[in-house]
């Protein structure tokens, strides 16, 4: 290969590493952005959670640059096959972790409002599902660097523990509601801590659809061993 074309395929190469890392920065970011949000609302720590709130626009502002530079290299470079999918499931991981990141800051919000109410039995609960979003979000991410459609399936397929955590507290916390009215604004906070937690859920499956497409070339869904789990008679 002459040198011309050594430099192009360096080049290349540089601009998807540079891609990678940046998504990696990003990933970084709203994963420490969830864990100090839950732990703000378990703590009933004020600091910790203006501290999320203050980290959401540095994720607005890393999300931006990685679509830009995505944008550049589908302009310039004319990427295929998985060069192409790598691209452009850089931008939607990367829509996907700043949409993790403004849950994360709902969290920290909704934790300082919570602190003006009695603590709630179920703030232990919530907590406890915070960690396993969290867990399960760590995991897509190292999954997303080690190219690990596996560990990716695996993820995808344990959403339906934090769905099943979610409406565990929504009945608990409406239960309670029902029995003391003067408890409702304080509940209703949670539950929307609750349900961000759900959607961040629900993004870090995004996360795994991406990875498994990127590798693939094919939808995670349509796997054998997916269909097999899902229609198994105890998925119903």
């Amino acid at each position: 290969m002459n040198s011309l074309a050594d430099h192009i395929v360096s080049g290349y190469d540089s601009d998807l590493n540079e891609l990678t890392a940046s998504l990696s920065d990003l990933g970084s970011l709203s994963e420490s952005m969830v864990a100090d949000s839950v732990q703000a609302l378990k703590m009933r720590d004020e600091t910790i959670a203006r501290s999320v709130i203050e980290r959401d626009h540095r994720a607005n502002a890393m999300q931006a640059k990685i679509d830009a530079d995505a944008m550049r290299i589908l302009a310039l470079r004319n990427p295929m096959a998985t060069d192409l999918r790598r691209t452009i499931g850089a931008i939607r991981v990367a829509t996907d972790l700043e949409r993790i990141g403004d849950l994360a800051e709902g969290i920290a919000k909704r934790a300082i409002n919570l602190n003006d109410h009695a603590r709630l039995d179920q703030a232990d609960s919530v907590a406890m599902m915070g960690r396993q979003v969290k867990a399960q979000l760590s995991a897509a991410l190292d999954a997303l660097l080690r190219d690990d459609m596996r560990t990716a399936m695996q993820v995808w397929m344990a959403d339906t523990d934090i769905d099943d955590m979610y409406n565990a507290i929504l009945r608990d916390l409406l239960t309670s509601m029902t029995a003391d009215p003067g408890m409702i604004n304080g509940a209703t906070a949670m539950l929307f801590a609750a349900k961000n937690l759900e959607r961040i859920g629900d993004h870090t499956s995004n996360l795994c659809e991406v990875i498994y497409f990127t590798g693939r070339g094919t939808q995670l869904i349509d796997d054998d061993a997916v269909q097999a789990v899902l229609q198994r008679p105890d998925r119903s």
